[in-house]
């Protein structure tokens, strides 16, 4: 979990906020002061935000658009997401509008965040999602958002599932298709997010 600044990126309904808020909780359980940023101003209806209470209960500071959580869908930032770069003895989580369209918003903080060079930005892909379905369609994603930013991916994120119905099958079904996206982006893959109740059939 290195990178004082992690950004989680992709296509709608990949999973983005989830894992932006586990990395959070993980974070701050080793101790670490961490700040959840939902920068997501594309997508009102879930939300790292909505998850304000419990993040806060455990350690985890959260920043988001006044208008989140609420009936008003304003396409708006909080300027306190530039205490990211002057709060630097805290890690910051970046949970990123999907596709090229949220990734807009990042690209405000490309030349800082650059210029820093302390960030992960991961691609985090659910090859069962309708324009992610194999390696090709998730590698043109990635280059439309990495068009929109301007911050290069670092590393994949396989965050294969299909909900509830996920088997030990669902994962190990798309191992082929990550393979050829690593090889065709050059990137290598950071994290597998698998259930308990199914690690061991893929593991």
């Amino acid at each position: 979990m290195s990178g004082r600044i992690a950004i989680f990126c992709g296509h709608y309904g990949s999973g983005k906020s989830s894992l932006a808020v586990s990395y959070s909780l993980e974070l701050a359980k080793n101790g670490i002061r961490t700040v959840l940023a939902d920068m997501d101003i594309v997508n009102p209806y879930f939300r790292s935000a909505d998850y304000r209470e419990y993040l806060s209960a455990h350690g985890v500071d959260v920043i988001a658009s006044p208008y989140a959580g609420s009936n008003v869908d304003l396409p708006s930032l909080p300027s306190e997401l530039y205490s990211m770069f002057s709060e630097t003895d805290r890690h910051f989580v970046l949970d990123v509008g999907g596709d090229d369209r949220g990734a807009l918003a990042l690209g405000r903080f490309r030349k800082l965040i650059l210029e820093e060079n302390d960030f992960n930005n991961y691609f985090v892909v659910n090859f069962y999602r309708p324009l992610t379905r194999d390696a090709e369609s998730a590698f043109q994603v990635m280059n439309e958002i990495y068009a929109s930013c301007g911050i290069p991916f670092t590393s994949i994120i396989n965050n294969s599932n299909l909900g509830a119905e996920t088997n030990d099958f669902t994962l190990s079904g798309t191992i082929a298709e990550e393979n050829k996206l690593c090889e065709i982006s050059g990137l290598s893959v950071s994290y597998v997010p698998v259930d308990k109740s199914v690690i061991r059939g893929v593991f």
